[in-house]
């Protein structure tokens, strides 16, 4: 066997023994879900349950209102996708295809702006809400987390790969910078937009302290936090906390699944223009 066929043997088997690895947890958190609490507790654990309990799962998710959880939880992460989707766009526009004074500066600095810990804005978000009188609203939950500064980097170097003709032949014919970019860059467009909202979409899904911090209503809370006040109800019944896990781990995976080719198109489109 040549080298080169004995490096890409080397190399999948290398990739597939990663694969597992980030798989194990998964696996595990599956298994958990359907075990009942005294082999929970066994010493060595069991890989698999003796007998699926799958009532684990109506149990977990009757327990609390997660009907009402699931519900703000997508209100919350669609809404966020689209905003992001909408006002990093408009920005990219700006950076990437419009010429004005200190526009390369203005950039960086943005971009500077990842560099600042989410943490550290939290406190200033919530004086901002409480100020506003905005706490156990959807707009809340929303508004401050719309604005990207990697999404806006995304768009920006994909609408960089778009010819600056199409742009120039509609000028020709009379269109604005806003119908330009509406009919025809964002069309064009379709895979980094699938990209930015799945990215989106997921970390809002799976946002924690942003939602403990403006809802202290039952009616209000997102699943996450849902998933954290089983530890007052059932004294880390790791059962129904796996039940719950898996359950709103599903959409996540269904979402990507179908958006899959486009995700990977898009990050492989973004990088291929300074």
């Amino acid at each position: 066997m040549s080298k080169s066929r004995l490096l890409k043997v080397f190399i999948y088997l290398l990739l597939c023994a990663g694969a597992f690895t980030m798989l194990v947890p998964f696996l595990w958190m599956v298994s958990t879900s359907l075990m009942t609490e005294q082999e929970i507790y066994q010493y060595p654990p069991p890989i698999l349950p003796e007998r699926p309990i799958w009532h684990n799962y109506r149990n977990a998710l009757t327990a609390l209102p997660f009907g009402r959880f699931f519900f703000n939880t997508a209100v919350m992460s669609f809404g966020v996708a689209l905003g992001q989707v909408a006002l990093c766009s408009l920005a990219a526009y700006a950076f990437a295809r419009l010429s004005f004074r200190g526009q390369h500066t203005l950039f960086i600095i943005y971009l500077g702006s990842m560099m600042i810990p989410t943490i550290v804005t939290v406190i200033p978000r919530f004086l901002v809400v409480q100020a506003l009188e905005g706490m156990n609203t959807y707009w809340a939950l929303i508004v401050p987390s719309i604005n990207s500064a990697w999404g806006t980097f995304l768009m920006r170097q994909f609408f960089l790969t778009i010819p600056r003709s199409f742009d120039e032949a509609a000028k020709l014919d009379g269109a604005s910078n806003l119908t330009i970019l509406l009919r025809i860059i964002m069309p064009l467009s379709k895979p980094a937009l699938a990209t930015l909202g799945l990215f989106s979409f997921m970390w809002t899904w799976q946002s924690f302290l942003w939602p403990l911090i403006v809802t202290d209503r039952m009616n209000m809370r997102p699943v996450e936090v849902g998933i954290s006040m089983f530890r007052g109800l059932y004294s880390q019944n790791w059962p129904y906390q796996m039940a719950a896990a898996v359950t709103v781990m599903l959409p996540i995976l269904v979402i990507f699944l179908l958006a899959q080719r486009y995700f990977i198109r898009g990050i492989a489109l973004s990088g291929l223009k300074r």
